[in-house]
């Protein structure tokens, strides 16, 4: 008998505000049946509240899992991978796409307890993908994150916050590169 290995389950990690029904996160929900960690408040996050929520997730997946975050969510990827023993032995990679940079003086008052930044190496492979003119990460700092979480980073051009705005409407190169990382 031949035991084939089973396909990482994908979790969606909408960042504030959650992903409308136009970004690629919920479109690629819809087409490919991904899963969103859903969380209790999308207007006023808080950090250990988003990290519960991801931790049950984990904890419900039959199979290993696959991070998909995006803007605030990759904050949560990278907090939650530093404290929970999971992220090591059931986590197999992680697609981090646009960080929201939560020590800029806007954001850190708009998302109190996010700050600072979880710079510690990830215990997962992991591609970064930023974009040279996102109002909420700049490229620089979105390339010391990449460098501080061991991620290969994607340097997407002038994308914006790579989301609704950006109008990359089912963005297949950006699940060409989810599939990809899944393969490794």
């Amino acid at each position: 008998m031949t035991v084939f290995p089973s396909t990482p389950h994908v979790l969606l990690l909408p960042g504030w505000q959650n992903s409308d029904a136009s970004h690629w996160q919920s479109l690629w929900e819809q087409r490919y049946g991904y899963t969103r960690v859903q969380q209790h408040d999308w207007q006023r996050p808080l950090r250990g509240d988003w990290s519960i929520q991801l931790q049950e997730a984990v904890l419900d997946s039959e199979r290993d899992v696959v991070l998909v975050a995006h803007s605030l969510g990759c904050m949560l990827a990278a907090w939650w991978a530093a404290h929970s023993p999971l992220a090591k032995t059931r986590v197999k990679a992680a697609l981090l796409v646009a960080p929201g940079d939560v020590e800029q003086a806007d954001l850190r008052q708009i998302l109190p307890g996010w700050s600072p930044v979880m710079l510690q190496r990830l215990p997962f492979r992991s591609v970064l993908v930023g974009s040279r003119n996102d109002p909420y990460c700049s490229f620089a700092r979105a390339q010391q994150m990449a460098q501080a979480w061991g991620s290969e980073l994607v340097d997407l051009g002038h994308a914006g916050h790579i989301n609704s705005d950006s109008g990359l409407g089912d963005w297949d190169a950006g699940h060409a590169l989810l599939q990809q990382l899944m393969k490794d």
